[in-house]
């Protein structure tokens, strides 16, 4: 869909920024285009935020701390169930819009309003389950806990699902009482701002806050003295940074950064539920643009060449790539030309190194596809784990395949990376399971499946993949700290 043919309604109404309850205009006046990368052309210009307009937000949302943390838990409940039914109302325009600024699939972004809202709901159920105790301290003495709220939070959301990330992560820490600020990915933050005017008007004034902007944005948020908490959905260099400018005043992160995720295909795996899981590991529907993709196929041997053979079959007829806005597009776009470009590489290094192309290694020879940032599924076997393909994350879609024969040499090249966000086991043997899962230095493991997320189970990584847990009970505490209190009886 060209800009000139986007339906009334979809499109943002405003290009500011939203806090206080207020559109506000940036200070300095920073516009910058935002594309559709389907076709590499601009719909419209976002704001962009700087120091002094991340000083108004934060000022806002500190002042609106102290009422909105007084709130009864279930008050504060009714504000996200609210939330999650405007966002139930406009899932389908919401996913549309993501898939014009990002280049995903319309079918597939279809679901991450629902997801959100879920998320709104599962928090609201849990806002009343922030509790204390009471510690045994001996007579005259009562010795209880209480669970506070830390105040402001800023939350640095990714490209990949902007409308997902940005409602489901205002979730937690508005349950535990904060308020809060969402940076927009500077590729795509149209959705972010349709949020704004959906969801903002809902709340009181300063306790939700959307801005768009660049890194300085980002930096200025994890810098500012009244932001209590910073948290990033990102890569490791971003997160490098965060966590560097966070540590100036000994501020809290919560990280949930890149992988180089790992599948195991034992022997007795069954074929075709394994091929299945391999391509859909993958997320080629995402143009590999997520954390959690499964970008390491680790073959036995015995298995190794017929399981290859069938995935070079299967992929190329299962995604292919589409205009995104279209229904029954299964792969779209990558984001920008500089992803493109760097994927692009990676093919090239991939080839240098040694690794031998199955399919793809190019972009698309569709000419209604010829103006946008598209590359097809990419495919390399041989590979050895010193290679640089084999070591770094891409975010593209490019997958590597390793043939094993012995397990200690497969876990050590499996952990052998700087990343453990998440891993995936084939076996129909339930002792090689739990075993394969003991040995994998992930913080998610997934056992005859990939890629799904289940609300209420930790999602999170180890290593330079991230540092603390979301989508669970976990992640509600994230956002607050344990008061002790001591009373002396007279």
């Amino acid at each position: 869909m060209r800009t000139q043919d986007i339906p009334h309604g979809i499109l943002p109404s405003h290009a500011q920024l939203f806090y206080g309850g207020q559109w506000h205009a940036p200070l300095a006046g920073g516009y910058a285009d935002t594309i559709n990368p389907c076709y590499n052309e601009v719909i419209m210009a976002a704001p962009l935020a700087d120091a002094a307009d991340v000083h108004a937000a934060v000022q806002a949302a500190d002042g609106a701390f102290a009422a909105w943390s007084a709130l009864p838990p279930r008050e504060r409940a009714g504000y996200l169930r609210k939330a999650a039914s405007v966002l139930r109302e406009h899932a389908m325009p919401l996913a549309q819009l993501d898939s014009l600024n990002n280049g995903n699939p319309v079918s597939a972004l279809a679901h991450d309003a629902a997801f959100a809202a879920d998320c709104l709901d599962y928090f609201a159920g849990l806002a009343s389950e922030i509790k204390g105790e009471t510690i045994p301290m001996g007579p005259g003495n009562l010795n209880y806990t209480s669970v506070q709220p830390l105040g402001v939070i800023a939350r640095i959301v990714a490209y990949n699902h902007p409308l997902m990330f940005a409602a489901a992560r205002l979730a937690a820490p508005l349950a535990a009482g904060n308020t809060v600020i969402i940076k927009a990915p500077d590729q795509a933050p149209l959705s972010v701002l349709r949020l704004a005017e959906l969801v903002g008007p809902l709340f009181p004034p300063g306790v939700v806050n959307f801005l768009c902007g660049t890194a300085e944005c980002g930096d200025a948020l994890a810098r500012h003295p009244l932001v209590r908490k910073v948290t990033l959905i990102g890569g490791v260099p971003t997160g490098r940074a965060v966590m560097r400018t966070a540590a100036d005043s000994l501020k809290p992160v919560l990280l949930e950064l890149g992988g180089k995720n790992a599948l195991i295909a034992y022997p007795d795996a069954d074929r075709e539920r394994l091929v299945d899981g391999i391509i859909g590991g993958m997320n080629f529907t995402w143009s590999g643009q997520s954390c959690g993709s499964t970008s390491r196929v680790f073959l036995h041997e015995s298995i190794h060449d017929e399981v290859l053979a069938r995935v070079a079959r299967t992929l190329p007829q299962r995604h292919k790539p589409g205009i995104p806005i279209d229904p029954a597009t299964t792969m779209g776009s990558l984001v920008s030309q500089a992803q493109l470009e760097k994927v692009e590489r990676y093919v090239a290094m991939g080839l240098e190194d040694g690794a031998r192309l199955v399919c793809g290694g190019k972009r698309p020879d569709d000419p209604a596809l010829r103006e946008g940032f598209f590359y097809e599924p990419t495919v390399f076997a041989d590979m050895r784990p010193s290679m640089r393909l084999a070591r770094e994350e891409v975010f593209g879609p490019i997958m590597s395949v390793f043939k094993w024969s012995d397990e200690d040499r497969l876990f050590q090249a499996v952990n052998g990376v700087d990343f453990g966000l998440t891993g995936s086991i084939w076996t129909r043997d339930l002792d090689t399971a739990h075993r394969a899962a003991q040995r994998m230095q992930t913080g998610y493991v997934w056992i005859n499946n990939a890629s799904q997320h289940f609300l209420g189970a930790p999602f999170g990584g180890v290593k330079q993949s991230g540092i603390g847990r979301e989508e669970c009970f976990a992640e509600l505490l994230e956002f607050t700290y344990t008061k002790n209190v001591n009373l002396k009886f007279a």
